[in-house]
């Protein structure tokens, strides 16, 4: 499959720091691409360079097979961390003024608008002056001026900020719908549960370098090991004593009385059912599963490795 961003041995550099050191990736059309990564990792000096706000010292970024260049914008919408409007601007006003800044006629922006304010329940914002809303209220204004021109890419960092449960469901629904109709969509977030529920591929950025790619499925699955989760009722020691020496008892939840939940770690030559015939006869089985790390739990692994190969 083509990718519709291709980031080709990117660098960064500042007096005394490098932002960027060689970053190569490649972002596949009509997926959640999350771009993880602590403060100061690099991820806002790589969007920045996407967006065209600066330029890369070393390497380069092809959008859809081509070299980056400033007509590409039209096709890309940014919605930044520290979000900004104008505050004594109307809402309508303004979302009509940056519509046509990203090269809608009036009539478009004006059907989008009204689409989208319909949606999230805001027609009645129109005339009102960006500093009379609440917080969460300008980020919903900032994300639909940020959509309205239907982007091919779509680059949003960190979009659930601020947000009650139920306004970042809807962004979030918002954002699976737009990768459904053909948007392309580059998450960047410390939200590792956003992360597991919507993207498809992931990078991790660390110390300006990539130090992890991959699908979330590929990744999660590569370092889940030969372990499994099983929910049995029944002694808990009796179900300790069944393991033999290849089986490692790593966790063990207590759900309710004598109903327990217990993560082991087999020998690589040992199977699931080598595991279930060892515990059948001692407890009741109730389930058994591959278990699989979460996306936070890779994310601080992998950035330990990184720091424990530092200190070598």
């Amino acid at each position: 499959m083509n990718s519709i961003l291709d980031i080709k041995g990117v660098s960064k550099f500042y007096t005394n720091h490098t932002a960027l050191d060689q970053v190569d990736l490649s972002i596949s059309p009509n997926k959640i691409f999350g771009l993880l990564g602590p403060n100061g990792a690099g991820k806002t000096s790589l969007i920045r360079i996407i967006n065209q706000i600066t330029g890369p010292d070393e390497g380069a970024i092809f959008f859809n097979g081509e070299p980056l260049q400033i007509h590409h914008q039209k096709n890309i919408g940014y919605l930044p961390e520290e979000r900004g409007l104008y505050k004594k601007m109307k809402v309508g006003e303004q979302a009509l003024y940056l519509a046509q800044l990203k090269g809608m006629s009036k009539s478009e922006a004006m059907a989008s608008l009204k689409e989208w304010f319909e949606k999230f329940e805001i027609s009645g914002w129109w005339n009102k002056r960006i500093d009379e809303l609440s917080k969460g209220m300008q980020q919903k204004v900032q994300f639909i001026i940020t959509v309205m021109h239907r982007p091919q890419l779509l680059i949003l960092d960190e979009p659930f900020s601020g947000f009650d449960p139920i306004n970042a469901k809807l962004i979030r629904d918002e954002i699976l719908k737009l990768r459904e109709e053909g948007t392309t969509v580059i998450l960047s977030t410390h939200n590792m549960a956003s992360v597991e529920e919507i993207c498809d591929d992931i990078a991790l950025i660390y110390q300006s370098k990539k130090i992890l790619e991959g699908s979330v499925h590929d990744v999660k699955e590569a370092r889940s090991g030969n372990e499994f989760s099983v929910t049995y009722q029944g002694d808990h020691m009796a179900f300790a004593k069944a393991l033999w020496i290849d089986a490692e008892l790593k966790e063990t939840k207590t759900i309710i009385n004598n109903k327990h939940c217990s993560t082991i770690k087999l020998a690589d030559n040992k199977t699931p059912n080598d595991l279930l015939n060892a515990i059948i006869p001692h407890v009741n089985v109730l389930g058994l599963e591959k278990a699989t790390p979460s996306m936070n739990d890779i994310f601080i692994d992998r950035v330990n490795e990184i720091n424990q190969g530092n200190h070598e």
